[in-house]
C-alpha cells in the first residue's frame, strides 16, 4: 500500500502547496504501532486492526481509533510466465503455502518443485493471507520470506518454479493466476468475484482536523480516487 500513499501524497501536495506529506514504508504493523505511540497523523494498512492493537491504542490513546476505507485491491497469484500453470483452486494454493503440495505437477504443472514466497510476518499482507487463503493454518517451511512485494514479484519473474502472492498494482513481468477460474481483474475485485479481495484502510487516533482531515477528505474524492485506478488499485466509486 506504501506506493499508493506515496502517490496520494505526491498529489496532494501538487493540489495544495505550503502543505508537506511524509510516507513512511515497514508492513501495517510497524505503522499500527507507530500509531498507538502518537508518532503518525494516519496509519495506512492492508487490514482491520486486531482487537489486541484496538485495546492497546485504547491504552496509549484513551481512544479506540477511527477508520476509513480508502480503496480496494485483489490479492493476486504470481507465477512466472513459462509456468503451465494458469488456473489454482483456493485450497490448491493453500496446500503450496502450508507445505502439503510441493511439486507443480500435482497441480497441472512441470515435474519440479514448487519455491514458493511470502510477505515478511509484519506485513499486514501477510496476515491476511494466512487469514482467509491459508484458514488460520501457519506458513509451511518451503515458505521464503520477502520484505516487499516488489521483492516477490522480481524473485518469480525471474524463476519458473517460483509462485508469490501481492497486490494488483505489482508484478508487470509476471502471470497474475487465475483463483477458481476467475482473473483478478477491477471488475471481478470490485463485484467481489475473484475470492481474494480486501479493503485498505486508514486509521486515525479521534476524529481527524485540519491538514489531516483535509487530506483525508482530498483521498476519498474524486480526484484522489483516480489516483488509486492510476496505479492499477480499485478505487471506491465509478472513475472513467
Amino acid at each position: 500500500m506504501v506506493i499508493l500513499a506515496q502517490r496520494w501524497a505526491e498529489e496532494f501536495m501538487r493540489r495544495y502547496g505550503g502543505i508537506a506529506v511524509y510516507v513512511e514504508g515497514g508492513g501495517s504493523q510497524t505503522r499500527i504501532d507507530a500509531l498507538i505511540k502518537g508518532e503518525i497523523d494516519i496509519c495506512t494498512s492492508s487490514r482491520p486492526l486486531q482487537s489486541i492493537e484496538v485495546r492497546r491504542l485504547a491504552q496509549h490513546q484513551q481512544n479506540v481509533g477511527i477508520a476509513y476505507l480508502v480503496a480496494k485491491d485483489g490479492l493476486s497469484i504470481y507465477l512466472h510466465p513459462d509456468n503451465p500453470s494458469r488456473d489454482l483452486r483456493l485450497e490448491q494454493v493453500k496446500d503450496i503455502y502450508t507445505g502439503k503440495i510441493k511439486n507443480w505437477r500435482e497441480v497441472g504443472g512441470n515435474d519440479a518443485p514448487i519455491i514458493a514466497f511470502s510477505r515478511a510476518p509484519s506485513s499486514g499482507t501477510y496476515l491476511y493471507f494466512q487469514e482467509h487463503v491459508l484458514e488460520g493454518e501457519s506458513y509451511g517451511e518451503n515458505v521464503t520470506a520477502m520484505p516487499t512485494t516488489a521483492a516477490i514479484a522480481a524473485e518469480v519473474a525471474k524463476n519458473p518454479q517460483a509462485i508469490g502472492y501481492g497486490g494488483l498494482a505489482y508484478g508487470k513481468n509476471v502471470v497474475h493466476c487465475k483463483i477458481n477460474g476467475v482473473s483478478p481483474t477491477d471488475e471481478c475485485v470490485r463485484e467481489d468475484k475473484y475470492p481474494i479481495a480486501r479493503y485498505l484502510y486508514f486509521y486515525t487516533i479521534k476524529k481527524p482536523e485540519g491538514v489531516v482531515k483535509l487530506f483525508i477528505d482530498w483521498v476519498l474524492s474524486k480526484e484522489g480516487q483516480r489516483v488509486v485506478k492510476e496505479i492499477d488499485y480499485i478505487p471506491l466509486i465509478a472513475i472513467p
